[in-house]
C-alpha cells in the first residue's frame, strides 16, 4: 500500500483481496471486508457506501496490521475478536476453537428433539462436554428457556470465554461451568436429559495436512482425536450411558471419515438405542444421535 493514489474503501479492499489471495486466502474479498469493517468500527454492510471515500491515516494503519497478521495465517476470527454462529455472535480467541457451521446441526438437532419430546414447563438439564467457546449452550439456550447446562472443559481459558459469551447473551444464570477432563468431574448417576459434545476428532496423522490457519492458530486440544478420531469419544460413549436418564439423548458432532466407527461404539455399549445421523448442508453424515435405552 504505497502507492501516492488515495486509498478509498474500495481501493482498499481490492488491493488487500488480491494480497490475501496470493497468500492462500480463501475468501480474500470477505476477509478483506470483514477486517476493514474492524478497523473502521462499522458494520461490514456499512463500507458499500463508503467505497469512494479515504479512511483516515489510523485506520488505515490498523488495518495494514491486520492484513499483514491474516497473511501469516491469522484467523478473521482471532484478528476481530468474535464469530457468528447461530446468528449470534460470540467472543473468540486462540484459547478456543472457532465455531463452524457444522455444529449448528448439533443445535438444531437438540432443540428439535426437546420441542418433539417435552412440554415447554418441563426442566430439561443437559451437559456439553468441551465446551470451548460456549456456542452449544449458549445458543439452544437462548432458544429453550427450560434448557439449564452444566458446560464442561479442560482448559480454565476456553471456560472463561464461555462464560464471557453466556453473560454477553443473558443465559448465564442457566449454564454452569465447570473444568473437567470429559465427564471424570460428573457423579456417574442418571441425572441428564442430554448429553452433547462437539470432541476433539481430526486422526494425529492429519494434523499437519489441515489448513495453516487451522493447523498454526487453533487449539489442538479442541482438534486432535487421535490415532483413530475417538480417544476422547471411545470413553464420552460409557460414561454418558451412565449419566443420561432412561430416554435421554446423546448428540455428537463428527468427521463423516469416522462416523460409522463411531455408531458401532455406540451400538457395541449396548445401552443406547442408535438414531439416524444428521447430515450437514454438503450431505455429509454429520451429528451422531442415541437415545439411553429404558422407558
Amino acid at each position: 500500500m504505497t502507492s501516492t493514489e488515495t486509498w478509498t474503501t474500495g481501493r482498499l479492499i481490492n488491493w488487500t483481496k488480491d494480497f490475501l489471495a496470493k497468500h492462500g486466502a480463501e475468501s480474500p474479498r470477505l476477509d478483506a471486508e470483514v477486517l476493514l469493517a474492524h478497523a473502521c468500527g462499522c458494520e461490514r454492510i456499512e463500507l458499500y457506501t463508503a467505497f469512494h471515500e479515504e479512511p483516515e491515516e489510523s485506520v488505515r494503519q490498523t488495518f495494514r496490521e491486520l492484513v499483514k497478521q491474516r497473511a501469516e495465517g491469522k484467523p478473521v476470527a482471532y484478528l476481530v475478536g468474535h464469530r457468528e454462529f447461530y446468528s449470534l455472535s460470540f467472543f473468540v480467541g486462540p484459547e478456543v476453537l472457532i465455531p463452524r457451521p457444522e455444529t449448528e446441526f448439533l443445535v438444531i438437532s437438540l432443540l428439535d428433539w426437546i420441542k418433539e419430546s417435552y412440554a415447554k414447563e418441563e426442566a430439561i438439564h443437559a451437559i456439553d462436554i468441551g465446551t470451548g467457546s460456549g456456542c452449544i449452550p449458549v445458543s439452544s439456550a437462548k432458544h429453550a428457556a427450560n434448557l439449564h447446562w452444566l458446560a464442561l472443559d479442560l482448559s480454565h481459558e476456553a471456560l472463561e470465554v464461555a462464560e464471557k459469551n453466556a453473560a454477553h447473551h443473558e443465559v448465564i444464570d442457566r449454564i454452569h461451568f465447570e473444568r473437567s477432563d470429559g465427564l471424570a468431574a460428573v457423579p456417574a448417576e442418571a441425572a441428564y436429559h442430554f448429553i452433547v459434545s462437539n470432541p476433539p476428532y481430526i486422526l494425529s496423522k492429519e494434523i499437519p495436512e489441515l489448513p495453516r490457519d487451522v493447523r498454526d492458530f487453533e487449539p489442538h486440544l479442541a482438534l486432535d482425536g487421535g490415532e483413530q478420531g475417538t480417544d476422547l469419544i471411545e470413553r464420552l460413549i460409557p460414561a454418558s450411558a451412565e449419566r443420561l436418564l432412561p430416554g435421554g439423548g446423546f448428540l455428537m458432532e463428527v468427521s463423516p471419515q469416522i462416523e460409522p466407527h463411531v455408531r458401532e461404539l455406540i451400538q457395541n455399549d449396548g445401552r443406547f438405542e442408535i438414531l439416524p445421523t444428521v447430515k450437514d448442508l454438503a450431505k455429509h453424515p454429520r451429528i451422531v444421535r442415541a437415545k439411553r435405552n429404558g422407558n
